[in-house]
């Protein structure tokens, strides 16, 4: 319950900040234009409190916070009085227009700039680009890679994280083209070449990495009983301290990382367990308790491993700059993640990328917690790429978004005049009944996800 409360409260933060900085984008460029704001409001539905300054403009916070918008004085809306007509919407040039409708997106744009800014000089950890394992049958395993291999760079760009190789390759393996990687090996440099265009990443599984065939090498924590908790499945099997787990229904286990997933994936499921005990192997039964985390059944045994020292920074580095230096980084992050945002996006249209790929509020709120719980560094990031996308998404050209009233008002500067009323009066049913489809599949990804997750 208390990571459920957490999840709400970080997306009602990260919605409430980027829906109003979206919001004040067109309100800051509407009244530059001269034109007359009657309402700014977050949220929709019924408001639950509003004041109005010197100017008329009346500034709610409503309801349901899922969103906002800006209301301008604009005759195809309602009748104008003669005297204000100048300060109308629909009187204003039509660069004009467009120069309030951009400002949104490009509020948030700028506002994703700032959060990365921040990032950087709060600073973040990353993990080392260190290879474990290299999956079969993968074109990694084809290209030659090794476990213990240390990424260096891709495409001749230097990394740093596994994030960055991921996102290095990612352009690679939505175009199905050749990459070439440069990897400290124990007998020095080498590059190798990833051929990618075998792959099929229509998938629904957005790991890039797992289907290149490369997996993160981590601290591995040895699979030895360091405590057992009282009244626990695992106290009732007769499980004791010291106990070396040694394998599960046959299967060996290499770490107490595995271990812990086989647990969690059977619950109320009865396990034959192997493990050492003063030298002499034994084997036993036991059934993890089903137990429900975040609306998810899983199981449990109680049960700790022994504590080891892990050294940190053999397998994390902290990413921490100076204001100038990390202005620059955050500059090339906003560039690297819109393209790579705009080329998923396209890969989606064109059916080329799985739809099953789109979030909506329930996917966003969980990622929100659970960046929040990471620390700072982490849950600006979050913000970063959540305001960057709802930037990118508003300049689609699609009617009822920002985008689509560009493409409207592109046309009226080409025309001379506007579009006829019967051409955007079919734009905008055509749009929102695209934008309810967009709604209705995200939601139906989320809920797919918290009832069949793994």
């Amino acid at each position: 319950m208390l990571n459920v409360l957490w999840s709400i409260g970080a997306f009602l933060v990260a919605i409430g900040v980027l829906v109003s900085v979206h919001e004040y984008g067109h309100f800051w460029a509407a009244r530059r234009a001269g034109v007359k704001v009657l309402r700014f409001s977050i949220g929709f539905g019924k408001p639950l409190w509003r004041r109005t300054d010197r100017h008329g403009t009346e500034f709610v916070v409503a309801a349901l916070p899922l969103g906002g918008y800006v209301k301008m004085l604009d005759e195809s809306e309602a009748p104008v009085p003669e005297g204000q007509r100048e300060h109308a919407f629909n009187r204003k040039s039509v660069t004009a227009r467009m120069g309030v409708v951009v400002a949104g997106p490009l509020a948030n744009l700028l506002l994703a700039l700032v959060f990365y800014w921040a990032m950087f000089m709060v600073g973040t950890y990353g993990q080392r680009p260190l290879v474990g394992e290299v999956l079969s049958d993968t074109p990694a395993a084809a290209a030659g890679f090794r476990a213990g291999d240390a990424l260096r760079a891709v495409d001749g760009r230097p990394v740093l994280t596994w994030e960055d190789a991921l996102l290095r390759l990612m352009p690679a393996a939505i175009d199905g083209r050749r990459v070439a990687v440069d990897v400290d090996t124990d007998s020095g440099v080498q590059t190798r070449t990833l051929d990618l265009s075998g792959l099929d990443y229509r998938a629904e599984d957005p790991d890039v990495m797992r289907h290149v065939g490369l997996a993160w090498r981590g601290p591995r924590i040895a699979p030895e009983v360091g405590d057992v908790i009282a009244g626990g499945a695992a106290a009732a099997a007769g499980i004791v301290v010291g106990d070396v787990l040694l394998a599960v229904d046959g299967e060996p286990l290499a770490d107490w990382g595995e271990w812990v997933r086989v647990v969690r994936e059977h619950p109320a499921q009865p396990l034959r367990l192997r493990l050492r005990r003063a030298g002499s192997e034994l084997d036993i039964a036991l059934t993890p308790q089903a137990v429900d985390e975040d609306g998810q059944r899983i199981g449990r045994v109680g049960v700790a491993p022994k504590r080891a020292m892990v050294e940190f920074d053999d397998y994390y580095l902290r990413l921490r700059y100076g204001p100038l230096e990390s202005a620059g980084k955050a500059l090339a992050k906003l560039r690297d993640m819109s393209v790579l945002t705009g080329e998923v996006v396209w890969r989606m249209v064109t059916g080329d990328a799985s739809s099953r790929n789109i979030s909506g509020p329930l996917s966003i709120a969980e990622f929100a917690g659970h960046s929040a719980r990471l620390g700072a560094g982490q849950f600006l990031s979050f913000l970063g790429l959540v305001s960057l996308s709802l930037g990118l998404l508003n300049l689609l050209p699609v009617p009822v978004l920002d985008g689509g009233h560009l493409l409207y008002y592109s046309a009226e500067w080409v025309r001379g005049r506007p579009l006829p009323e019967r051409v955007r009066l079919l734009g905008q049913q055509a749009g929102l009944a695209a934008l309810l489809a967009l709604t209705v599949l995200a939601f139906y990804n989320d809920i797919t996800r918290l009832l069949f997750r793994p």
